[in-house]
């Protein structure tokens, strides 16, 4: 599906879905290989402050940028976009959680990366309900032709190339 202005070849909504897809696989991942004595804790540490970046990153587009355009097409999203806000401040504190812990892990194993795997389950739960709630109360007005002037690469892409 194309959007209003001709150059998307997926819906928003899609794409929406498609990043947040790619988030979920990625904490699975970690959260698999946190359960493997094999990996090294300074490999997990790398890779769960790559993920904490990649999610954050994808927040902040949203907060700055995608949100913004919404309220400007949509007004009466405000209370979603309000709940949504409030969500990504309340996953921002974990994934600073996130970072110290992996960051513990990398010096120290044991009993810290524990607490990492603990601190992604819970992660996991809120980034679930989160996605969920947010794919289902925006995808149409993304797709009634959010104008993208640019913010699209951060919201769906998240840094990656």
């Amino acid at each position: 599906m194309a959007s209003r202005d001709g150059d998307r070849v997926v819906a928003l909504s899609l794409q929406l879905s498609q990043a947040h897809h790619e988030l979920r696989r990625q904490i699975s991942e970690i959260r698999t290989r946190l359960g493997h004595r094999r990996s090294s804790d300074d490999t997990l540490a790398a890779h769960c402050l790559a993920f904490c970046a990649a999610l954050t990153s994808h927040h902040q587009g949203e907060d700055d940028a995608m949100f913004s355009q919404l309220l400007r097409e949509r007004p009466d999203l405000a209370t979603t976009v309000a709940n949504l806000v409030e969500d990504h401040g309340m996953i921002a504190s974990i994934l600073s959680r996130v970072r110290e812990l992996a960051d513990r892990a990398g010096a120290s194993g044991g009993p810290a990366r524990e607490a990492v795997r603990r601190e992604l389950d819970g992660l996991a739960a809120i980034m679930e309900s989160h996605f969920s709630y947010e794919e289902r109360t925006i995808s149409e007005a993304l797709d009634d032709g959010a104008p993208d002037p640019g913010w699209t690469d951060t919201v769906f892409r998240f840094g990656r190339t």
